[in-house]
């Protein structure tokens, strides 16, 4: 067969505008076959695979503004977590083993800024990026905290629990990852996996918090799959705890980096403050 144009785009190569070529890391047959199970297609088809690589129908993307673009990816994910929903049993271990991964990311992120904060109190003069840093470590300080005393409320909720609503999650989502055409579609579905669906919300999240107002997103997601209490709370708690900083050899990108970890804790905040006021309000 003759090609007679390659275009290479997110590590993937795409022939002829016909089909996709991408290199392999996992085999998604069973995946794939449990979605189709599910009466959920919204995937690529799959031409073939080999050892190395899956070849995929292309899909050309509609345009469309991104704003219209989310809330089709969230609807198609109220979709994909409604069709695949399930309990599954569970013993104490499963939930004491994800409180302990938690608390040990929390304890590891005090450490690290603490240990950061020690470095910066020794300069004589701070940089930018440390001056900002030590003028709003109070935020940092008090988002884990907020995430330490979630996780311990969380732990109280589930403690007696024997069941654990999982779904598939898609597990990688993006709106790099969401096409339309005739239909929407999620692709790049290697890294999905069976887990609580809150996990697909930590992605999207943490993907999208600069670039969309998340708390009308998830009143469209709950208003049409709710989560349990403790679901909520351990999703408040993961997207709570800040990331450590990227620190750089350029004072600029350190600069960016600082500043886009303190956008990311208000944004949080504002999303905690919009859930806490949902949650009196239904008490009163």
């Amino acid at each position: 067969m003759m090609i007679n144009k390659i275009t290479i785009k997110n590590n993937v190569k795409i022939i002829d505008n016909s089909y996709v070529i991408k290199k392999k890391q996992k085999s998604l047959d069973d995946t794939y076959n449990y979605l189709l199970s599910r009466s959920f297609d919204y995937f690529p088809e799959v031409i073939k695979e080999d050892d190395k690589y899956i070849y995929y129908k292309y899909i050309s993307d509609l345009k469309e503004p991104k704003e219209q673009k989310i809330i089709d990816l969230i609807n198609l994910l109220i979709l994909l977590h409604s069709k695949t929903t399930f309990y599954k049993e569970i013993d104490i271990d499963h939930y004491k083993a994800i409180y302990e991964s938690i608390n040990n990311e929390i304890d590891d992120t005090y450490n690290y800024y603490n240990n950061l904060m020690d470095n910066i109190d020794n300069e004589i003069f701070m940089s930018p990026a440390n001056y900002l840093i030590a003028r709003n470590i109070t935020l940092i300080y008090k988002s884990l905290n907020y995430a330490k005393e979630n996780i311990n409320k969380w732990y109280k909720l589930i403690e007696n629990n024997r069941k654990v609503r999982v779904v598939l999650l898609h597990n990688n989502l993006t709106l790099d990852h969401y096409l339309k055409n005739d239909k929407p579609y999620l692709i790049s579905w290697d890294k999905s996996t069976i887990d609580m669906p809150i996990f697909d919300l930590v992605s999207l999240y943490k993907n999208n918090y600069l670039d969309f107002e998340f708390t009308d997103l998830l009143k469209i997601y709950l208003s049409k799959y709710p989560l349990t209490k403790e679901e909520m709370v351990l999703f408040l708690t993961i997207i709570s705890i800040p990331s450590k900083i990227a620190l750089s050899s350029s004072e600029y990108k350190t600069v960016l980096e600082v500043r886009k970890l303190l956008d990311y804790i208000y944004k949080t905040n504002e999303l905690r403050k919009e859930y806490r006021i949902k949650e009196q309000t239904n008490k009163s």
